[in-house]
């Protein structure tokens, strides 16, 4: 049996906690896997004969949700070497801000960012922060027409190769969707730090559990399934890796 240093920060992470490990991993992968509020995920928990305030649900999913995302990101095997950026409008207290994203040719999503412009400085600080997490260089970029863009990657890789023809850039465009929606459900975003939070957990929670099912034969879908759900037990501490 192999030492899953996970398991050694877990009971910390979880100490001082009345409910177990299972019941607040349960929680956080059902507000950040489906459209639900915090008061849905109350609801569902007393079904099953669990009481607790949809406030404790909330606490749960900020001090969890990141850490559990982390853990994703560090398994997952190395993205593609194709990068597709696109970036949003999104409102916040009557202000437009702009969510910027960047998936690879398979959809994973590889991060995001939110800030208060589109222009060269904000496409470099998007690129560093890019870089800096993934630690490799993509052999394309594939943007839409905005300049921006053009501008920052001379600077900071200007060796990638760089596309913008239109229509090709629709996987980064789609990957906003789900975002869409739970911007909805939570009726906006209160902040932009408060944007920033969730969507950063939620790219790498929501994407996890996304298998593409049309990928799959049904035996292959539901094996790759059950991978994924082994992969989030071992990320929450509820099983030794074997």
């Amino acid at each position: 049996m192999l030492h899953n240093p996970l398991m050694s920060t877990s009971p910390s992470l979880y100490r001082r906690h009345r409910f177990p490990p299972e019941i607040i991993s349960h929680c956080v992968w059902l507000y950040f896997r489906f459209c639900l509020s915090y008061r849905d995920v109350e609801e569902i928990m007393a079904v099953r004969g669990v009481t607790l305030t949809y406030e404790t649900v909330r606490e749960w999913c900020l001090k969890f949700g990141q850490t559990f995302a982390n853990g994703l990101r560090h398994r997952r095997p190395r993205p593609g070497d194709r990068w597709h950026l696109d970036e949003v409008f999104i409102r916040i207290n009557g202000r437009t801000h702009y969510l910027w994203r960047a998936v690879e040719q398979d959809a994973e999503v590889l991060d995001i960012l939110v800030q208060r412009r589109r222009n060269k400085k904000a496409a470099k600080k998007f690129f560093r922060k890019l870089l800096k997490g993934l630690q490799y260089m993509p052999r394309v970029i594939v943007t839409d027409q905005l300049k921006s863009y053009g501008a920052a990657k001379a600077e900071i890789m200007p060796s990638v190769e760089h596309r913008q023809e239109k229509g090709q850039n629709n996987r980064a465009e789609n990957s906003h969707q789900p975002t869409r929606v739970r911007e909805k459900v939570m009726r906006g975003f209160k902040s932009a730090g408060q944007a920033q939070r969730f969507l950063s957990a939620f790219s790498q929670l929501s994407t996890h559990f996304r298998a593409g099912r049309h990928l799959y034969s049904a035996g292959g879908y539901r094996e790759a399934m059950r991978l994924r759900f082994a992969t989030w037990r071992e990320v929450t501490g509820l099983q030794v890796a074997v």
